[in-house]
C-alpha cells in the first residue's frame, strides 16, 4: 500500500525521532472517543522519626498526609502518566526510582512518565547519590532510608496499576485561567541596585512590602471531561507552596489544603502542579502565623474556583508527547565550583545539613554527562511542558511566549538535581539562586532550547 508523500513524511519523522535536536515525537491521531483516562492517587507520608523532611530533619508530626496524585491517558496506542507528588524534591536515582515504578505500574515508556514535585518544605527532599557520598560519616544523620523509598515507590507504582481498571473516555478539554489576587511575589527584589531575597517568611517589613514584582499572577486549569462530566482538572500555578518550614511536621502546605476544600465543592479528580517558581514566594503575604496560611489557602482556593469558572471546552483531538533532552552546565563561579562543593561536602567541621546541601551539587556534578529528559503533552491547542529543576519564573513567561496563541501550562519540579536553574542575568546580579544553583552560565540557553524543541518551534 502507497502513502501519500507528506503522509510518508511524517511517518518516518515520527518513527525515528529527531535525533538531531535530542528531540523525540509521539503522535497520536486516534479519534477523540479513543482516549481513556484513568486516576490514581497514593499516601507518600514519611514516618515518625524515620526518612526526614528537608534535609535532616525527622518528621515529629503528621499535620496532614503527602500524597501522589496522577493520571494515566491511554489513546490506544500508548499510555502517558503526569503525577504530581506531596514532596520538596526528587532527585537523581530517587527520581528515577519513583518514575520507573510508576511507568511499570502504567506499562507505560519510562519516557512518558512526567513525575513533578510539587515542593512544600515540610516534606522530605531526597537524593540517594548524596546519601551513598556521605555514608562512611557517622556526623552525618540519616538522610535517605533507601528501605523506605522502595516501600513508598512500589506503592505508588501498585496505585497506577490498580487505576488502570477504571479508565473513563474523555472527548472534550477546557480550559481556564484567572489572576490569584495576594498570594505569589517576587523573592528576588531590588533595593538601591542590589537583590534583596524576599523569604516565603520575610520579617523586614521594607522588604515584605516591596510590590509584587514580576511573577506570573494567572492559575492556569485544563480539565479533561467526557460529555458535560469533568473527570479530572489539572491545576498550574507558579509559586513556592509554603507558609511554614524548617520545622518537624509533615503537612502538603496551602495547595494541598486548597485543592481538599475545592474537591468538597467539585467532584471532577484534581491535581496541582508548581510552575516556575524558583524565585516567586508567598513572602509579600505571609507572617509565618495559621491566619497567614488560611488566607493565602483561601485565596488560592479562589483563584482555582475562578479558573473552572472561566473554563471553556472544544474537541479532544489528537495527542503529541515529546521529549526533549538537555544537559545543563555546571556552577563555575567562584566559591561555587566543583572543586569548592566537594570541599565543603566533605568539611566534617562544618554542620551537617550544609554538607547535605553540598552533596546536592556535587551529585549533580557527577552526573554532568547524563542528560534530563523533559516533556510536554498536548491536545490540539492545549499544551503542557514538564520541567527538571527549580526553574525561574524567566522559563515559564519564555515558553508561553513561544505559543502566545495556544494555551501552555507549565509544571517545573521533576528531577530536582540542579538546583536552580537562572537565566544567565542572575549570575551578574548575584543574590540567593544563583549561588545556591549546581547549574550555571549557559544553562539559560540550553533550557530554552530544549523549550524550543518541546512546543515545536525548533
Amino acid at each position: 500500500m502507497s502513502l501519500p508523500i507528506t503522509r510518508l513524511w511524517r511517518w518516518i519523522v515520527v518513527s525515528l525521532g529527531i535525533i538531531s535536536l535530542g528531540l523525540v515525537a509521539t503522535v497520536s491521531n486516534c479519534r477523540a472517543a479513543e482516549l481513556r483516562v484513568a486516576t490514581f492517587e497514593c499516601e507518600v507520608t514519611p514516618p515518625l522519626n524515620g526518612h526526614p523532611l528537608i534535609i535532616t530533619k525527622p518528621a515529629k508530626v503528621i499535620e496532614t498526609p503527602l500524597l501522589a496524585r496522577g493520571i494515566v491517558i491511554d489513546d490506544g496506542q500508548k499510555r502517558y502518566v503526569l503525577c504530581a507528588l506531596d514532596w520538596c524534591g526528587l532527585c537523581n536515582s530517587s527520581y528515577d526510582l519513583f518514575r520507573e515504578k510508576i511507568a511499570q505500574g502504567a506499562g507505560a515508556d519510562v519516557s512518558n512518565v512526567a513525575l513533578q514535585c510539587v515542593h512544600q518544605h515540610t516534606a522530605p527532599y531526597t537524593d540517594g547519590d548524596v546519601q551513598k557520598l556521605l555514608a562512611h560519616d557517622e556526623k552525618i544523620p540519616l538522610y535517605v532510608d533507601f528501605d523506605y523509598l522502595e516501600k513508598a515507590s512500589d506503592a505508588l507504582g501498585a496505585a497506577v496499576k490498580k487505576s488502570l481498571g477504571q479508565f473513563e473516555p474523555f472527548d472534550r478539554i477546557g480550559t481556564g485561567q484567572a489572576k490569584v489576587d495576594r498570594v505569589a511575589s517576587y523573592r528576588r527584589m531590588k533595593v538601591d541596585g542590589k537583590v534583596q531575597t524576599r523569604w516565603s517568611h520575610t520579617k523586614q517589613p521594607e522588604i515584605r512590602d516591596l510590590p509584587e514584582g514580576p511573577i506570573d499572577p494567572y492559575l492556569k486549569t485544563i480539565t479533561l471531561a467526557q460529555g458535560d462530566k469533568a473527570l479530572v482538572r489539572l491545576h498550574y500555578y507558579a509559586t513556592h507552596p509554603q507558609t511554614f518550614y524548617k520545622d518537624a511536621r509533615v503537612s502538603y502546605d496551602m495547595s494541598g489544603m486548597a485543592l481538599k476544600q475545592l474537591e468538597e465543592k467539585d467532584p471532577a479528580f484534581q491535581i496541582y502542579f508548581t510552575g516556575c517558581a524558583g524565585d516567586v514566594t508567598v513572602g509579600k503575604y505571609n507572617e509565618g502565623t495559621p491566619a497567614s496560611r488560611d488566607e493565602l489557602t483561601s485565596r488560592l482556593l479562589a483563584g482555582m474556583e475562578a479558573s473552572i469558572a472561566a473554563t471553556k471546552f472544544r474537541p479532544a483531538e489528537a495527542l503529541e508527547w515529546r521529549t526533549a533532552k538537555v544537559r545543563l552546565p555546571l556552577q563555575t563561579d567562584p566559591g561555587c565550583t566543583p572543586a569548592d562543593r566537594l570541599a565543603e561536602m566533605n568539611n566534617k567541621k562544618a554542620k551537617p545539613d550544609n554538607r547535605v546541601i553540598a552533596g546536592w551539587r556535587v551529585s549533580f556534578n557527577q552526573r554532568a554527562e547524563r542528560p534530563f529528559e523533559l516533556s510536554a503533552l498536548r491536545i490540539g491547542d492545549v499544551r503542557i511542558l514538564n520541567l527538571c529543576g527549580e526553574c525561574l519564573i524567566e522559563f515559564q513567561r519564555y515558553a508561553q511566549n513561544q505559543r502566545p496563541d495556544e494555551f501552555v501550562a507549565v509544571a517545573a519540579y521533576g528531577d530536582l538535581a540542579p538546583g536552580y536553574v537562572c537565566p544567565d542575568k542572575a549570575f551578574d546580579e548575584g543574590g540567593y539562586e544563583p549561588s545556591a544553583s549546581g547549574s550555571g552560565r549557559g544553562a539559560e540557553a540550553a533550557m530554552k532550547k530544549a523549550i524550543r524543541q518541546l512546543l515545536d518551534k525548533e
